[in-house]
């Protein structure tokens, strides 16, 4: 048996300012071949999971690409083409399949692909014909579209928010594919849609107004009422068209059986839309309670999240710092990070040990406020480079280009030259700083962060900023999504299909 194997997985921010291009993807990985097979190591995603199954199945599998980039703007039609266009042709070479198994993010958008996944899942079956089934693997926050849903084509999702189950997701794919060439198992689709967005803040499996939905599609699967039901809170900074909350149950023959599911986790959701508010505090209270309190106090920077799609270079917070004074006021540590790979070339060439003036941030967010300048000591430079330690993506190799570490009175920032998955506490580990020893350490990210610095924190919250990851949902400027929809608009209504 030959089973086909691809990814391209990035997820869009139609908010971003930067383009999402082929070296966007090159800085994280573009496996080719036979380096889908060995290029990820002991990493916890997707793509290993669904070779740990198929090598233990007497399967062969069939490489084709696997490329991912971190969340960012729009993804430029020469980046899509070349690499859908490889992974096609690595396909068409590969003569007759018996299956093709494929892990996406599903909130992909390309300049002339307004639903990219959905033009690599259709592209794909309109190769292999309607015979040969097709699997998929989508991310949580996957905007998900009738388009998606091709003939003989099953899509899972993550089951977990924040994200620890990518090689778990991998498994289950496989799996259900090789019960599916077995005869096993039928698998049929039931897609409903909600005119609802909201915060990933507020979205989690773990606990808050999600929760409830989760354990009710967990016990529909454990009674084996459906074979897997998937909850997509959607990327909400995507203004497109088909934006929306989705439930996607997968059944098991069963038309009816599924949808019927589908619309009750539809229906709990809606009824429970008015409990997915941002709890955003005001920077200058986060930043009093954190240095005030005794413990680690860990704020997310909500509106500058590079996971999110972000540029990550947004001053805000150093600029709320200072203005407290609290690189003087506080007797422990401050950490923060920022993107400016030109402030971080300049502490290259100064040195370690210098105090110099930098003008720092907002240097391609520049709608977001504009660069201050500071006098800094420059603590460590770093080449930036280093493997994510903790649950989740343990073990991916991260490249923040050329950093360092300046210090202004008890304030730390790692300046970073590339933007980069702030889930985990090796970004700060990695140049030296401790974020157990701190009363202050801020992430921009709007919930991962939790899984990393759960233990160690004494309090988390999260801080109202500005930027392309804004965590109030009311003030999201919408033009091309559908109206109305919640909580934009209060008046948004939703009944299940009959």
């Amino acid at each position: 048996m030959r089973i086909a194997v691809g990814q391209i997985l990035q997820e869009t921010n139609t908010f971003s300012p930067i383009p999402t291009t082929l070296e966007t993807f090159k800085r994280y990985y573009v496996h080719k071949g036979e380096e889908v097979l060995t290029g990820f190591g002991n990493e916890r995603m997707e793509i290993p999971g669904i070779l740990s199954v198929l090598r233990s199945s007497n399967v062969q599998v069939v490489p084709l690409i696997a490329a991912s980039a971190l969340a960012s703007g729009t993804v430029t039609k020469e980046a899509f083409e070349t690499l859908v266009g490889e992974l096609l042709e690595r396909l068409k070479a590969a003569g007759k399949v018996d299956a093709v198994l494929l892990a996406l993010h599903g909130a992909m958008a390309a300049e002339h692909e307004d639903d990219a996944d959905g033009a690599i899942i259709e592209r794909v079956r309109k190769l292999v014909g309607p015979d040969v089934p097709i699997g998929v693997s989508f991310d949580l926050h996957a905007l998900v579209t009738k388009r998606n849903l091709q003939p003989n084509t099953f899509i899972i999702g993550y089951k977990e928010y924040p994200h620890i189950d990518m090689f778990e997701t991998g498994e289950r794919l496989a799996n259900l594919m090789l019960d599916r060439l077995a005869g096993k198992r039928n698998p049929v689709m039931s897609l409903v849609k909600l005119p609802l967005i909201a915060s990933p803040m507020v979205t989690r499996t773990t606990d808050g107004p999600l929760k409830p939905v989760v354990d009710r599609a967990r016990q529909m699967e454990a009674e084996g009422r459906v074979l897997h039901a998937s909850l997509f809170p959607v990327q909400p900074w995507l203004d497109l068209p088909d934006l929306g909350f989705s439930v996607l149950v997968c059944g098991d023959g069963d038309q009816k059986a599924s949808d019927a599911a589908a619309n009750e986790l539809a229906q709990m959701v809606w009824d429970r839309r008015d409990k997915f508010d941002s709890d955003l505090l005001p920077l200058k209270e986060a930043i009093d309670l954190g240095i005030r309190s005794p413990g680690l106090t860990v704020v997310g920077d909500a509106g500058d999240a590079p996971t999110g799609g972000s540029a990550a270079d947004s001053a805000t917070v150093l600029k709320g710092l200072l203005e407290y004074g609290a690189d003087k006021k506080s007797e422990r540590p401050i950490y923060l990070s920022l993107c400016d790979g030109e402030t971080a070339k300049a502490a290259a060439a100064v040195g370690i040990g210098a105090t110099a003036r930098f003008r720092v941030g907002h240097k391609i967010s520049t709608a977001d406020g504009a660069p201050i300048e500071v006098t800094a000591r420059v603590v460590t430079l770093s080449e930036g480079v280093y493997r994510m330690r903790d649950k989740g993506a343990k073990g991916m190799r991260l490249d923040n280009g050329l950093s360092a570490v300046l210090a202004i009175g008890a304030i730390r920032i790692v300046v970073r030259t590339h933007p980069a998955m702030e889930w985990d506490t090796g970004m700060y580990q990695s140049v030296g700083l401790d974020p157990a020893e701190a009363c202050l350490v801020f992430v921009k990210s709007p919930s991962h962060f939790r899984v990393a610095y759960g233990p160690i924190a004494d309090r988390i919250v999260m801080a109202d900023t500005p930027g392309p990851t804004q965590g109030s949902m009311k003030g999201l400027v919408l033009k091309r999504a559908p109206r109305p929809i919640y909580p934009q608009d209060v008046n948004a209504t939703w009944s299940p299909a009959s």
